[in-house]
C-alpha cells in the first residue's frame, strides 16, 4: 500500500466535495437528502483513490480524512434522541381491539361458510 500516494490524492476528493457542497444551503447540510448524491460521489471518490494506490478501502488513513471531512461539514448536525411515549389508553385499546375483532369475525364467517358448503 503506497499510503503517501493515497494521503497525496485524498485531498482532490475532498475539494471536490466540498465544491459541491457549495450548493447546497448551509442551513441543509445536516439533511443527507440534499447531498446524498455528492456524498456518493465523495465516497467512491476516496475508494477509487486508495485502490489506485494498492491500499484497502476503508483503511485508518482513508477513515481518518473521511472522519476530517465530516468535522468540517457535519459537526453542527447533533442527534436528537426521539422520546417515545405510549398512546392514550382509549387509542391504545381501539389499537388493539379492532385487529382482534377482525380475527373474531373472520373466524366466524369461515365456520359459518364450512357448515353451510351444501348450500354454496
Amino acid at each position: 500500500c503506497n499510503e503517501s500516494l493515497m494521503l497525496e490524492k485524498l485531498p482532490a476528493c475532498g475539494k471536490s466535495f466540498e465544491e459541491m457542497m457549495k450548493k447546497v444551503d448551509s442551513k441543509k447540510w445536516c439533511n443527507l437528502t440534499e447531498f446524498i448524491m455528492y456524498y456518493d460521489n465523495f465516497t467512491q471518490c476516496t475508494e477509487r483513490e486508495a485502490n489506485n494506490a494498492s491500499c484497502f478501502w476503508p483503511n485508518p488513513l482513508a477513515e481518518g480524512f473521511i472522519t476530517g471531512i465530516h468535522k468540517q461539514f457535519f459537526s453542527n448536525c447533533t442527534s436528537e434522541k426521539v422520546h417515545w411515549e405510549d398512546p392514550p389508553d382509549e387509542i391504545l385499546t381501539t389499537l388493539i381491539l379492532i385487529p382482534v375483532m377482525l380475527t373474531c369475525a373472520m373466524i366466524t364467517l369461515v365456520v359459518w361458510c364450512s357448515k353451510r358448503s351444501d348450500i354454496l
